[in-house]
C-alpha cells in the first residue's frame, strides 16, 4: 500500500534535511503489525542522526523516529491480534516519521483516548527512565541523586521515579525558567549550569557529601567531573553524548570529546567502588526484546494508574516539522515533542 513519510535526506538544517515523500510499504509478515499512525515522537537522537553525528542511523534517504501512536490495521500471520482495529502506543526500529508503520507484535501497548503526545513519551522516554531506574540499577530511598537535563523528556520521569522511591534529587538543568519547573516535579534542589561551573555548585550543596547516582546524557568534560562527585556505590548511568552535538568542528570536535572522557582503568573502579553503566535503548531493543517489552507494559501501567505524568513540550502539525526539529534542537524545551498528522 501506499504511505507517505518524512526523509532525512541530507545533513545539515531541519528545513532542508527533511523530504516528505510518497512510499510502497509491504503487508506485515511473521509476528509483524502494521500501525496507521496519527502522531509521531521527535527525540534527540533524530537531531543527532540529521547532524550526521549517530552511528546507529540507517544510510540516508531514510525514515528516522522510533515511536508512533495510531491503530494497527493489520497483523501477520504469527502476530498477537489481540491489538488489532485497536489504538496502541508502539516502538519502531526507525521509521517513525510515517504514516504507517511496520513493527513487532511485543512493541505495541493498548491504550485509551489519552492524549497523543503525552504516549508518545512513553516509548523513548519513560521506557528509558523505567529501564535505568527501575530495571537496571533500581533508586532507593537513600541514594542521592544528580539528574542531568532534567527539564527534558527523560529527565522529569526520572525525578518522578526517584522522589516515588523517596530519594534526593539534584536536578541540572540550563534555564532559568526550568528551574521552577523541576521544583514542581518534585526535585529537592536545582543547580543551573549557566551560573557557574556545575560540579562547583553541587560541591558546595554537598557539604564533603557525594551522589549515589548520576543520570547523564551529556558525557564528554560533565563524565569526569561527575565521577569525582560519586560516592562508594556510585552509580554512573551514561546514555548520551549530547555535548558531542554543540561540536562545531567536525572531527576535532569528535576528537576532543573522546579525550575529555578520558581512559577507563576497570581496576580504579573496583578499588574506588564506582560503577559506570552505559545504554543505548536501541540495543536493548535489538538484543533483549523481552526487557523491551517489559518495560514499555510497565511504564503504560505507571501512566494509567496515574502515578507518572509525562510532559509535553509542543505539539505540532506536519507542516511545521522543520519548526519542531529547530526548536527540540534549541534545547530550550521541557518535555515531550511530537508530530499530529494533519
Amino acid at each position: 500500500m501506499e504511505s507517505q513519510a518524512f526523509f532525512l535526506t541530507k545533513k545539515g538544517a531541519a528545513a532542508e534535511a527533511f523530504e516528505l515523500r510518497k512510499f510502497d510499504i509491504p503487508e506485515p509478515t511473521g509476528n509483524k503489525v502494521l500501525v496507521e499512525a496519527e502522531a509521531f515522537g521527535l527525540n534527540y537522537a533524530d537531531v543527532m542522526a540529521r547532524r550526521g553525528l549517530y552511528r546507529e542511523a540507517p544510510p540516508m534517504p531514510c525514515i528516522v523516529g522510533y515511536e508512533v501512536v495510531g491503530k494497527i490495521i493489520a497483523c501477520g500471520p504469527d502476530a498477537n491480534k489481540e491489538n488489532l482495529n485497536k489504538r496502541v502506543v508502539a516502538f519502531c526500529r526507525f521509521g517513525g516519521y510515517a504514516k504507517h508503520v511496520i513493527t513487532d507484535d511485543y512493541a505495541t501497548v493498548g491504550v485509551g483516548d489519552q492524549d497523543s503526545i503525552e504516549l508518545l513519551a512513553l516509548c523513548t522516554q519513560v521506557v528509558t527512565a523505567y529501564y535505568m531506574a527501575e530495571y537496571l540499577t533500581p533508586i532507593h530511598s537513600i541514594d542521592r541523586v544528580l539528574i542531568h537535563a532534567a527539564a527534558g523528556g527523560v529527565g522529569s520521569i526520572l525525578i518522578q521515579l526517584a522522589k516515588m522511591k523517596g530519594a534526593e534529587v539534584i536536578a541540572k538543568v540550563g534555564q532559568k525558567d526550568k528551574e521552577q519547573f523541576v521544583l514542581d516535579l518534585g526535585a529537592d534542589h536545582v543547580i543551573n549550569y549557566r551560573d557557574s561551573d556545575y560540579s562547583d555548585q553541587l560541591e558546595s550543596y554537598l557539604q564533603g557529601g557525594r551522589i549515589d547516582i548520576s543520570y547523564n546524557p551529556v558525557a564528554g568534560s560533565t563524565y569526569k567531573k561527575d565521577m569525582k562527585l560519586l560516592g562508594s556505590g556510585g552509580r554512573m548511568i551514561l546514555f548520551g553524548g549530547s555535548e558531542l552535538a554543540n561540536g562545531k568542528w567536525g572531527i576535532f570536535s569528535k576528537l576532543n570529546f573522546v579525550r575529555k572522557m578520558g581512559s577507563l582503568m576497570p581496576i580504579a573502579l573496583m578499588m574506588r567502588s564506582k560503577n559506570i553503566l552505559g545504554v543505548n535503548m536501541l540495543k536493548i531493543a535489538d538484543n533483549k526484546p523481552k526487557v523491551l517489552e517489559h518495560c514499555l507494559q510497565a511504564s503504560v501501567k505507571l501512566y494509567t494508574d496515574g502515578k507518572i505524568k509525562p510532559q509535553v513540550g509542543g505539539s505540532y502539525s506536519s507542516d511545521q516539522m522543520a519548526e519542531a526539529h529547530t526548536a527540540l534542537e534549541s534545547g530550550k524545551t521541557t518535555g515531550k515533542l511530537g508530530i499530529i498528522w494533519s
